[in-house]
């Protein structure tokens, strides 16, 4: 089997796994198991700045409320405007749970 398949399924095997957690608990003891401590805080900082992004903070704000860098906060934009709408179905999904501002 090549690498890109195993990486692939690899990603998949992540994906089914998370589909199973059923709350913040449940969520938050897997991602904890998962992750180090740096990976848990660099994936929730790049979900806050794709956040405020889409609220249109400007970057200097962004900095200082996150501590994000620029080179972070440029990244996730790309990623807003280039990606696959990943943070638009889960924003838009808060929303409408009132759990997003």
């Amino acid at each position: 089997m090549k690498k890109r398949q195993i990486n692939y399924e690899n990603r998949e095997f992540l994906y089914e796994a998370v589909l199973q957690l059923k709350n913040i608990e449940e969520c938050a003891a897997f991602f904890e198991d998962l992750c180090t401590v740096q990976e848990l805080a660099s994936i929730s900082q790049r979900l806050v700045v794709a956040k405020y992004l889409t609220e249109d903070k400007v970057y200097a704000d962004i900095v200082d409320i996150t501590s994000a860098s620029t080179a972070t906060i440029s990244r996730v934009n790309r990623t807003l405007q280039t990606g696959k709408d990943g943070y638009g179905v889960v924003f838009d999904r808060l929303k409408k749970q009132g759990k997003m501002g």
